[in-house]
């Protein structure tokens, strides 16, 4: 993400192949400060093309709530972390929420 452009708060939103590595992406995050919280979803099931194959696996989404100044840190977590080749990271901006909520967010990844 450009810096410039990057918006102050964030959901980012990845997928793993087990619960038990979405807990340690989550727990590894949270941990390090660059995430305030990380919610874990699934199972789910995706369909994806990959390698000119139709593939359809049963995979656990992780959404963590952080900054944009922690994005590049977070992603560069995620990658690491992972096992897939290609890992999803996909990062939406959080265009409003309530100042308390939005406070603590910040404060919980050392943006305040």
């Amino acid at each position: 993400m450009d810096d410039d452009a990057t918006p102050p708060y964030l959901a980012v939103l990845t997928t793993a192949p087990d619960e038990e590595t979405a807990r340690r992406l989550a727990k590894d995050a949270v941990e390090r400060r660059l995430a305030a919280c990380a919610q874990i979803d699934g199972p789910v099931t995706s369909v994806y093309r990959w390698q000119d194959a139709i593939e359809t696996d049963t995979e656990w989404r992780v959404l963590y709530k952080t900054t944009g100044a922690r994005y590049a840190e977070l992603e560069a977590s995620i990658r690491a972390g992972h096992p897939y080749d290609v890992p999803e990271v996909i990062a939406t901006p959080i265009t409003a929420g309530s100042d308390a909520y939005l406070a603590w967010l910040g404060s919980e990844t050392g943006a305040s």
